[in-house]
């Protein structure tokens, strides 16, 4: 209804009319592909570098050392640096990828921005599928890696300026949704091709993320901009009339929103370097140590470790051929319907609550997982995991995915995308993937050393930073449930612990501050 009103942590927020639109959605569904490509390639990743006739066409002396080497220690099984740091080189091509990715999305809009990175991604896929070198295989990596960096920065940027402030959530977590879908289809992927003859089907896994990035590619090109930037670039007649379309009311219906959205254009276009004005200045304190410390602490939940080396996971946990990668197609299943979770309740019991739930649900499953595994091989890593134990592992592993994909996978992109004004919202979007990518690469890179030194203590490991971040959420983070983009900075401003951080030195700040002291002085 025109006129109302959400009464939100003691505060009020403007809302406007409109709902979500079939337009609306479907624009949404297309940018949310990008997430699919992202997990498209972490699932076929765990796959791709455990296939016989991928080693020995690129990666020959590992694959004469595996088949050499007799190990029994359970913990230490599958540590190569050389085949981590080729899995870890898209999200290190991602990172790079997203610090272009801000001058890109303000100069040319987030739609321009996805196209580039659709086109990207199908040219890497290609690339990769018919490589016989291995020169023409990083290329197309690092290809697939800009295709995700420039995705996944804009693509939750776009949901997050397309969406009703009611529904922002909803729609927002349909990145992550599409995420958890493109990790389940690389896990069937997987299963099916590892049954062709000749071992030729990892070149079928890799063509066919082509299927995402042509989606978006032809997506992108039958949706509009968001409004928010096609004001940004002076095209103001075509803004108000997306945003009237977008809502699916008449242009004198949406005045309300496109004069909020004027204004906080204008407010952006008064911030010279928004870099410097991000990093430096007093305004963002708050929402920088969300942008840094959310994509940061998502990584050290464990769940890539999870997904990325299921196979290798459950292998070394006693799972023998086929059984393991039906064990990571059952992680996936549970991961989409979780999220679908969260898709439902994000905007009605809140992101707090999400995180906390979840939270506490992982911290107790890593317990227990660790615990298991320790039981069972303790610190030797030797000897054989039991039917019983192994169930007890696959079934608290799904409880674990099942608590991240309703809260520290949704709500890591979702929150990000959501805190800042438009001033400085594409440099923190970079900040924010640049920070999730470099992690990725990163935790990527050490986990099967963790865990070889670490063994059974890794779980713990991640237990720990998981406590840590719930407390983190439970103390610094507040609720942004259905408060429009433009008012979310109140929010901080109102919390507790912020408000004794930020320093607003907008113009109207100022001169408040002025006309305080001048009556002081004249008192």
């Amino acid at each position: 209804m025109p006129g109302a009103v959400i009464v939100h942590h003691h505060a009020r927020y403007k809302t406007y009319p409109g709902d979500v639109t079939g337009f609306v959605f479907y624009s949404c569904l297309v940018a949310s592909v990008g997430g699919c490509i992202f997990g498209y390639d972490i699932g076929l990743s765990a796959g791709l570098t455990s296939t016989e006739s991928f080693l020995l066409m690129f990666f020959p002396d590992i694959y004469r050392q595996q088949k050499e080497q007799v190990i029994t220690n359970q913990y230490c099984k599958f540590d190569s640096q050389e085949l981590s740091l080729f899995g870890s080189s898209l999200f290190l091509s991602a990172a790079a990828a997203s610090l272009f990715a801000s001058p890109m999305a303000r100069a040319f809009g987030r739609k321009w921005t996805l196209f580039s990175a659709a086109s990207a991604y199908v040219t890497g896929a290609c690339m990769g599928s018919v490589a016989t070198t291995f020169t023409v295989l990083i290329i197309g990596r690092i290809l697939l890696g800009v295709g995700v960096g420039l995705c996944i920065h804009a693509s939750p940027l776009y949901i997050s300026e397309m969406a009703p402030a009611q529904q922002r959530g909803m729609l927002n977590i349909l990145f992550q949704f599409m995420i958890t879908i493109g990790i389940l289809s690389a896990s069937l992927t997987n299963y099916l091709t590892a049954r062709f003859i000749g071992g030729w089907g990892w070149r079928v896994g890799l063509a066919m993320g082509a299927v995402p990035g042509g989606i978006i590619a032809l997506g992108s090109l039958a949706i509009p901009d968001t409004p928010i930037s096609l004001l940004s670039r002076g095209e103001a007649e075509e803004a108000r009339a997306v945003l009237s379309q977008i809502r699916g009311i008449g242009p004198d219906d949406v005045r309300q929103e496109y004069d909020d959205l004027v204004s906080a254009c204008e407010d952006s276009k008064a911030v010279a370097n928004p870099w410097r004005e991000l990093l430096f200045g007093g305004r963002y304190k708050p929402q920088l140590v969300i942008s840094l410390s959310v994509p940061f602490f998502q990584q050290l939940t464990g769940i890539n470790v999870i997904m990325f080396y299921a196979p290798v996971l459950f292998k070394t946990m006693g799972f023998r051929g086929d059984a393991s990668i039906v064990s990571s197609v059952i992680t996936g299943l549970v991961n989409v319907f979780s999220t679908f979770v969260a898709l439902m309740t994000a905007d009605k019991v809140g992101r707090r609550a999400l995180f906390l739930q979840g939270g506490t649900q992982m911290i107790i499953s890593q317990i227990l997982v660790g615990t298991f595994i320790g039981l069972q091989f303790g610190l030797s890593g030797t000897g054989a995991i039991s039917e019983q134990y192994a169930m007890c592992i696959v079934l608290f592993v799904c409880v674990y995915v099942a608590g991240f994909a309703w809260s520290w996978g949704p709500m890591g992109w979702l929150i990000p995308s959501e805190v800042y004004p438009l001033a400085v919202r594409s440099q923190a979007q970079s900040i924010t993937v640049f920070v999730n990518m470099c992690f990725t690469a990163f935790i990527g890179q050490i986990f099967l050393t963790l865990l070889c030194h670490l063994r059974f203590g890794l779980f713990y490991f991640f237990g720990a930073w998981l406590l840590l971040m719930t407390v983190f959420i439970a103390v610094l983070l507040p609720e942004t449930k259905c408060v429009p983009l433009e008012e979310v900075s109140h929010v901080f401003r109102k919390h507790w612990f912020w408000r004794k951080l930020v320093v607003d030195t907008s113009a109207d700040a100022r001169g408040a501050e002025m006309r305080k002291r001048i009556a002081l002085e004249m008192s």
